[in-house]
């Protein structure tokens, strides 16, 4: 795991850096062409530049973030913000559905808007795959 990821994991209260760490692994079993660090004091994974998922500590969850997520179809998944984005927010280890995250992930790679170049296009968001 990237060692900066680690720290913000081990920053965590207990039952939240467990949470922190098992989507860490997962994210990183099912996308290990992708590119991690801590980007806006979050961990984020990207491929080819593009943010494609992520998670945060909230004050009472976990919130992992999937850039494209409401072009996924997904039920469970909640639309966050104006653009593309979706989520799921932990708050126990055990609400880890690792069957389901590694098909939200499957979709991330395979679903994906151009936020790398959002600025560029001044707001306007543009389908890449």
């Amino acid at each position: 795991m990237n060692t900066a990821i680690q720290d913000y994991n081990n920053s965590q209260s207990s039952s939240y850096q467990e949470i922190c760490d098992r989507l860490a692994v997962l994210i990183d079993e099912n996308l290990p062409e992708a590119e991690n660090k801590i980007w806006h004091a979050h961990p984020v994974w990207f491929l080819d530049g593009n943010p494609i998922v992520g998670y945060s500590k909230l004050k009472n969850n976990v919130r992992l973030l999937f850039w494209s997520g409401q072009s996924f179809e997904e039920k469970e998944l909640i639309n966050e913000g104006s653009f593309k984005a979706a989520e799921f927010r932990y708050t126990s280890v055990d609400q880890i559905n690792p069957s389901d995250l590694k098909r939200w992930l499957k979709k991330a790679r395979e679903i994906q808007w151009d936020y790398k170049n959002i600025v560029k296009r001044k707001g306007v968001l543009e389908r890449l795959k």
